[in-house]
């Protein structure tokens, strides 16, 4: 299978736009609550706002059915690689609490309709057996980018300032969008897409998911780093490393939790995570230890890769050419959350850090019955 994929000329435009996508926002993710502490000087609430800014353009990918209809597929994957580019160079330019916003925006804007684009053309593209190892690949690769990026910014926090080192970053990745954008990676026997928003009662259990993912997903992202910077002042080159084991742990499972996915089901992968994570969330809450935290924030971060189980799921269960505009409503609906979470839980947070964490293991408990919904009913080949 390995050596087939290699050959795809679609596998290789989406892998080059993920590890450009994923080292431009793990670049910015890497200095972002350094640069905002130690140099903006915002507070939990606003650092809150931000990443509600941040998950906009996540909650508004639906409007990627509507650009399909004027751009390929391909194309506006390569134009979201630029302008994450595009908003990570011009970060460092606008210190202040709404330079942040304005930019993240700009960041967030590629990077989210980039992984709209990416899962999109995955499943599109790949069999129901490849298209797990292809996202595992695609994590695994990713993992790499970040190491990368995270020995990219140890290295040179020593030589020159986070202004500068935003820019470094996001340059090299609007190159890398510039160049994709005329790369011609398609098959024109791929099936057409259904044009426009695509919403059905079947894909109920999908919808659910992705909401409960995306909350899930914004208390890890936003309060467990916020944390180990504001309660445990850990330092920029202390988030690279942490950064850097993760995905280095992460370049190795991701092949297991596709295979995982493949021999075991989507349903027992998903209920592991989320059983697990209720545990994680409330070590979270009430642990005081610095290097404990760092330990939940690994174990978390291992846990994230199984939510490809969820996509998978509708790769088994939809029609073939519902994919594209079902993957964007997905990623919307995975966004409703995400707009509305950091901002009550930057205030939750004002109040008592320990309630954001709470609040994750009782949506992962949410979580974990509704996973036993799935049921694999019939199997279909959507790609060659």
């Amino acid at each position: 299978m390995s050596k087939a994929l290699k050959k795809n000329i679609m596998f290789q435009y989406l892998m080059l736009l993920v590890v450009a996508a994923t080292a431009g926002h793990q670049g910015w993710r890497t200095l972002f609550n350094n640069f905002a502490v130690d140099e903006v000087g915002i507070n939990g609430f606003q650092v809150g706002v931000i990443q509600s800014v941040r998950e906009i353009p996540g909650f508004l990918a639906l409007l990627v059915v509507y650009l399909l209809l004027f751009i390929k597929e391909h194309r506006l994957s390569a134009l979201s690689v630029l302008f994450v580019g595009m908003g990570v160079a011009l970060t460092g330019l606008f210190p202040s609490f709404l330079g942040l916003i304005i930019t993240t925006l700009i960041m967030s804007v590629g990077f989210h309709y980039f992984e709209t684009t990416n899962k999109s053309l995955t499943l599109q593209y790949f069999s129901i057996e490849q298209a797990p190892v292809v996202f595992a690949k695609q994590r695994s690769w990713s993992a790499i980018a970040n190491i990368s990026m995270g020995a990219f910014v140890f290295g040179i926090a020593h030589f020159i300032n986070l202004k500068f080192s935003f820019i470094l970053i996001g340059v090299l990745v609007f190159c890398i969008g510039i160049w994709a954008f005329f790369w011609e990676p398609t098959d024109k026997n791929i099936p057409v897409q259904n044009k426009g928003m695509v919403l059905r009662k079947k894909y109920w259990l999908f919808y659910v998911l992705n909401f409960l993912s995306g909350a899930r997903r914004q208390i890890f992202v936003v309060f467990a780093v916020f944390m180990l910077v504001q309660k445990y002042q850990f330092s920029v080159q202390n988030i690279a490393t942490l950064f850097v084991i993760n995905n280095i742990i992460a370049y190795f499972i991701s092949p297991l939790i596709a295979k995982g996915i493949n021999q075991f089901g989507e349903r027992k992968m998903l209920s592991m995570e989320y059983f697990s994570l209720i545990f994680v969330f409330l070590g979270y809450a009430f642990f005081e230890n610095a290097y404990l935290i760092a330990g939940l924030y690994i174990i978390d971060h291992i846990f994230f890769g199984f939510s490809m189980g969820i996509n998978t799921y509708f790769h088994k269960t939809g029609d073939t050419k519902d994919i594209a505009p079902s993957m964007a409503v997905g990623f919307t609906i995975n966004h409703i959350s995400a707009v509305v979470i950091p901002v009550i839980g930057g205030m939750l947070w004002m109040i008592n850090p320990q309630i954001p964490f709470v609040a994750g293991a009782f949506i992962s408990i949410v979580s974990l019955i509704f996973v036993q919904f799935i049921k694999i009913e019939r199997k279909v080949n959507y790609a060659k």
